[in-house]
This record gives structure tokens, sequence and C-alpha cells, in this order.
């Protein structure tokens, strides 16, 4: 009897361990990405002592900053919203070891996760790895929730929106490769009048965040 608890003392280690060594199994080993001046990580989960209601997680960068505060007016009474706004491109060699945190903090049933604008002038090889090893990663970590890749917002300059076409084009491909949803939020933001919606190169006035928020909402919800 000693000797099976003990076996199962060791099982339990083993297990933790791996559990908490779990995002390294798809961390890119190496990356040639070099930081930006000023690195940022915002993490926010409203409502946290509330179990009642389904809760979903928004990962990605200023714009989920931006939309982040609609989503959860207009889902409340229905989900509790918790986001993950960084810089960190996914081949920062951070951004798997911050993400594991995040995913951790809580139990969540739906997760829209973006990754893009911070990541225009990446190594397109690369990004396209990192990214994909992100999308298995929150699979094996979160098996439970579903998972909605959205795609990176259009700019106000047209040169940079091209470059958002080319990552959003592998995240198609990643959503087809995975069986995933997508949540297109370049196709509806691209047709809007730039001076009226948007606030600079890379951010919306309050109309444009509106819509954002709208959209999120309704595929979040989306039986």
């Amino acid at each position: 009897m000693k000797h099976l608890t003990f076996l199962f003392a060791v099982l339990i280690s083993v297990s933790s361990l791996f559990a908490d060594d779990l995002y390294k199994q798809f961390q890119p080993a190496k990356t040639s990405r070099t930081r930006e001046a000023t690195e940022w990580s915002n993490f926010r989960a409203n409502a946290t002592n509330d179990e009642t209601l389904p809760r979903v997680l928004l990962i990605g960068d200023s714009i989920v900053a931006g939309y982040n505060g609609k989503v959860a007016q207009k889902l409340k009474g229905k989900m509790n919203v918790s986001f993950w706004a960084s810089s960190k491109c996914v081949t920062d060699r951070d951004y798997f070891r911050e993400l594991d945190l995040v995913l951790g903090a809580d139990q969540y049933d739906v997760i829209s996760f973006n990754n893009g604008l911070h990541s225009l002038g990446t190594d397109r090889a690369e990004w396209e790895f990192a990214y994909t090893q992100a999308v298995k990663f929150i699979r094996a970590k979160c098996p439970k929730a579903k998972l909605f890749l959205t795609t990176s917002t259009p700019l106000k300059d047209p040169n940079l929106t091209e470059k958002a076409k080319e990552l959003n084009v592998i995240v198609w491909k990643t959503a087809e490769a995975e069986k995933l949803p997508v949540i297109d939020l370049f196709s509806l933001m691209d047709p809007l009048d730039r001076n009226e919606y948007w606030s600079d190169t890379y951010h919306y006035r309050a109309p444009g965040i509106e819509l954002e928020a709208a959209k999120i909402v309704e595929e979040v919800t989306r039986n």
C-alpha cells in the first residue's frame, strides 16, 4: 500500500510538472524577433467571482484593448469578459510564457485569438510557425473552450494594410487546417472611410469600436 501511495504521489508530481511546462512544447526554439522600444501587456478579468455565467477571453493588442469594454457592456448578464492585450508578437521569446499565465488564470468557455499588428514586419515564415503553434497550444491548454481566430484589422496606411492582409491569409489557412471559425474584423472594417472611422494609423474612433464590439459579440454568442 505504501508503494502504491508513493507511486501515486510521483505520478501527480510528474503530471503537474508536465502541465506547468506545456507551453514549452509549443514555443518556437529560436526567433529573430527584435523587441520594440516599449513592450506592454494588459490583462483584465471582469466579474471574477461570478461563476454562474460563461466566460469569454479576448486576446490581441491595442485593438482588443479598445473594444473590450464595449464587448463587456453588450454581454452583461450573458457572459463575463476577460481580455489580454499585448504588444508582443507571437515570435517574442516570452509570448508563450505570458499566454500560459493568461490561459491558466480562469476557466474559459470561449476564446477569441488575434496577433498581427505588432507583427507587420516580422519574418513571415517565423510568424506563421509561431502563430500556428500558439493556436495549437491554446487548444491543448483549454480543450473545452470554443476557439475563434480573429483577423487583424486594416490600417489607415494602404501599404501597412497590405501587410495585414498577408498575415490574415495565414490566419485563414490555419483556421482551415485546424477546422476553427474565424471572426473577420478585417472585412468588416476595410470598406469604411479612413478619415471618418480611424483616429490614427492603427486605431478607431467610437463608431468603429462599436462596430468591432458588435461583431465580436455576434460571433461569440453564436450557437
